[in-house]
């Protein structure tokens, strides 16, 4: 292989961590070289917010984030709240736009704009980018590192490992960092898929597939609550989405993981307490008399819920009419409508995660600096690291603030 020239400081990867890393590490003075595995650095950005990068959220704190090192998480978040973030943005050109729930977005509207900027200010501090180039080997000889890739080598004084983690293989996010991080002596902690649809288990998945509620749903673990959140549900025909879903699913993975029996519970009327419901669903069968218990319920719930809902509750004949109907048969239906319960059979595929679970052992890591505490001069940053956040800005905050981090303290 081709021994190259001597670079100061080389980062692995070129996403969201490793561009910040290379701006700040630039900025302070040192010759940076980014090598990116991917025929272009920074495409996962383009991919987040659906398209409009939602880059950090004015509501971050600690809770936002999830590892098995605390110390670190609440170090970053106190090192750099929102403000510097958006700061360092609109340095870049970006304007924020903060919609009503607190993500922050650039003003355009555009991932773009993000990946943009964050390449121009690259190109004017003189970082190279040397793509299609996958590192393969990280080797610490004396107070130097040899970075060997799939077709050449490199030497350098620093390294900084922005590899990502597994989530959305379709962009190149294979996990190949970790190997080569444990061959340093790093630990990794058990990942799994973070921010995912999950898998249901139920005879109606493929009659329901497509439809929409708004309601709460509530995750529990062997009996246990251990998550809640509220918002549009999506119906698929391998389970559940939307976003409520992907802030619960972190959590109903890991006891999953764990060998513990996972189950959801929907709440589709959550305006309406259960006397309530009843109430109303009684008065229609009332005022409605000529009507079947299956009509009733039209313009009620989505039609092709209707069905659905009976069986569940169990109503076997649903063209009686709703007055032969008695209390203990509508108090069912109304506790399918509040109380509507799903085994949670595990995530989705990795394709489809946002993020990764898990990760290298933070412990190794310091909280200030990013530096190994295992290897002099290496920096681990970003979602290779055993720290996630919710879905809403918070693992592009952390992946900004960790690459910022890095390159300040080299």
């Amino acid at each position: 292989m081709n021994l190259i020239n001597k670079e100061r400081v080389i980062i692995a990867g070129g996403g969201a961590s490793g561009l910040v890393a290379a701006i700040t590490a630039a900025r302070r003075g040192f010759e940076v070289l980014i090598l990116e595995k991917q025929d272009r650095v920074g495409k996962k950005i383009l991919a987040t917010g659906n398209g409009r990068c939602n880059y950090t959220n004015i509501n971050i704190s600690g809770y936002n984030f999830y590892g098995k090192n605390r110390e670190i998480i609440e170090n970053v978040v106190k090192e750099f709240p929102p403000e510097r973030i958006v700061g360092f943005f609109k340095e870049l050109g970006i304007q924020e736009y903060i919609d009503n729930t607190g993500k922050i977005y650039p003003n355009s509207l555009q991932s773009s704009s993000i990946l943009d900027v964050l390449r121009l200010e690259c190109r004017y501090l003189g970082v190279k980018e040397i793509c299609t180039s996958e590192v393969k080997e990280i080797i610490k000889k004396n107070d130097s590192f040899i970075i060997k890739t799939t077709d050449k080598t490199y030497t350098c004084d620093k390294v900084i490992a922005a590899f990502g983690g597994r989530a959305s293989p379709q962009l190149c996010s294979s996990g190949s960092g970790y190997p080569i991080l444990e061959s340093l002596g790093h630990s990794v902690n058990h990942i799994f898929p973070g921010l995912v649809q999950l898998k249901l288990d139920s005879n109606y998945l493929k009659r329901i597939s497509g439809i929409k509620v708004e309601g709460n749903i509530t995750a529990y673990s062997d009996g246990t609550e251990i998550k809640k959140d509220s918002g549009e549900i999506l119906f698929t025909n391998y389970g559940i989405s939307g976003p409520p879903i992907l802030q619960l699913s972190r959590h109903c993975v890991d006891s999953i993981e764990k060998n513990r029996d996972v189950v959801i519970s929907l709440d589709i009327f959550p305006k309406y307490e259960k006397n309530e419901l009843f109430a109303l669903i009684e008065n229609r069968f009332v005022k409605m008399k000529y009507k079947t218990i299956r009509e009733s319920f039209i313009g009620l719930i989505h039609k092709t819920l209707v069905d659905v809902v009976l069986m569940e509750a169990g109503i076997k004949d649903k063209d009686l009419p709703g007055t032969k109907f008695r209390t203990k048969e509508i108090y069912r239906i109304v506790n399918v409508l509040k109380d509507w319960k799903f085994k949670v059979l595990g995530p989705y595929y990795w394709e489809h995660a946002q993020v990764t679970a898990g990760g290298i052992d933070t412990r190794d890591i310091h909280p200030s600096t990013m530096e190994s505490k295992l290897i002099k001069g290496l920096y681990i940053i970003g979602e290779i690291m055993d720290v996630d956040g919710d879905c809403g800005g918070y693992n592009l905050h952390w992946a900004w603030s960790t690459g910022y981090a890095a390159g300040r303290s080299l």
